[in-house]
């Protein structure tokens, strides 16, 4: 029971820090393309990594854990910050937000198919509530959509979802800031051949924010996010502790209130009372 509280509790910093990732990465890309974004944020990462497994000399990887890195570099390293970045230049910030609301539906599947996890059936029954909720909770509170968009937000959930069940099952085995810090390196020879080739014409003309955006996502999305998100779903359950994912768009949309100024509306507040319980039912049949 213990150790289940403290998955829940390290999953939910997890998800706190990585509600500012949509709105820093729709800041960072006014000054970046989104594939330099991707590639830059990467390595930034990968450098940080690279210095904290050095400085606490963990051992490497071995071969049987190379497809799981892989995978999980696939999902959160390159697929989901490119993706996101590709849609925010077509939809907003808040618009993007809630479907993450999808990702704990999507890190559930992918728990059951390759973490063996086996939810009671009212599991499934409080994930589609919360999921259907967030998901009209986007209809109708998009003013403006666009399909394309929309796709690229939905392909980047499932590949996050994926990255996240694969990483929390490896997790168990390596512990959870050294899986995220691996998958980094794995991809940093691309990573670094994508930034060093999309490298922008003009630095002069990259405002503040958008270094300020590069900095968050690279820091605190790519790697610090991980650590507490990785130990919560290897310490609480994949299927369990993925369901606080349902809160990461409200606790986004209340950022973007108080940073941006953006209207919070009473519909959000009734949503996510509604979310919250059906993550605490969740967590029940977990």
């Amino acid at each position: 029971m213990e150790q289940t509280t403290q998955g829940w509790g390290s999953g939910l910093i997890g998800v706190i820090i990585f509600s500012g990732s949509l709105p820093a990465t729709r800041v960072a890309v006014s000054g970046f393309t989104p594939l330099f974004l991707t590639s830059a944020r990467a390595v930034i990462a990968a450098v940080l990594a690279g210095a904290l497994l050095l400085a606490f000399r963990q051992k490497r990887p071995t071969s049987r854990d190379l497809f799981s890195l892989a995978t999980i570099a696939l999902g959160v390293v390159v697929g989901f910050p490119l993706l996101t970045a590709l849609a925010l230049q077509h939809i907003t910030s808040a618009h993007s937000i809630v479907f993450i609301g999808l990702l704990p539906l999507a890190t559930a599947v992918f728990g059951v198919l390759r973490g063996g996890e086996r939810p009671r059936p009212a599991f499934w029954l409080f994930s589609i509530l919360g999921a259907a909720s967030v998901a009209g909770f986007a209809l109708k509170q998009s003013a403006s959509a666009s399909l394309t968009g929309d796709f690229l937000m939905i392909g980047a959930v499932l590949l996050c979802g994926l990255g996240y069940a694969e990483g929390a099952t490896l997790s168990r085995r390596l512990g959870g800031w050294q899986v995220i810090s691996w998958a980094l390196i794995t991809a940093l020879p691309l990573m670094a051949i994508l930034a060093l080739a999309t490298l922008p014409e003009s630095w002069s003309q990259i405002g503040e924010p958008a270094w300020l955006g590069l900095a968050y996502v690279s820091v605190f999305s790519m790697l610090i996010g991980f650590i507490f998100w990785y130990r919560g779903l290897a310490l609480g359950g994949i299927a369990g502790v993925g369901q606080l994912q349902l809160l990461q768009p409200f606790f986004g949309l209340a950022l973007a209130g108080i940073l941006l100024g953006e209207p919070v509306a009473w519909s959000m507040i009734a949503v996510t009372a509604f979310v919250v319980f059906c993550v605490a039912g969740a967590k029940r049949f977990a």
